[in-house]
């Protein structure tokens, strides 16, 4: 398993990671993992786009939902989270960026899906 990494710097259309700058929406596990991820559709959060990571092993979710908020978010998407005892967090990406470094920092598992446009 790796250690949750905190977020180095977010702005419109990027996203550093451990040093390492991403220029498309990623998903970062609470295993540390950082993966890729595109949605059925762009400014829509939707069942299907979250599927793989509702098992996440998650206290958190954080939701960014782009730079001026654009995404929306289903509200089956909350509600599938919550089912499992997951606290969920929207917001603008900027300020689920500080929100996710805030919970990791204190320890926390935490799952963040962010859109680093729009």
């Amino acid at each position: 398993m790796g250690k949750q990494p905190l977020i180095d710097h977010y702005d419109f259309g990027v996203i550093v990671i451990n040093g390492k700058t991403y220029t498309h929406d990623v998903v970062v596990t609470p295993q540390g993992k950082v993966i890729d991820w595109w949605r059925l559709e762009g400014h829509r959060l939707q069942i299907p786009d979250v599927r793989d990571y509702l098992a996440e092993p998650a206290d958190t979710v954080v939701i960014g939902t782009g730079y001026d908020g654009l995404m929306r978010v289903d509200d089956d998407v909350i509600e599938a989270f919550r089912r499992r005892g997951v606290e969920v967090f929207i917001d603008k990406s900027r300020r689920a960026v500080r929100k996710y470094n805030e919970l990791v920092s204190a320890g926390k598992k935490v799952l963040l899906l962010i859109h680093l446009t729009c």
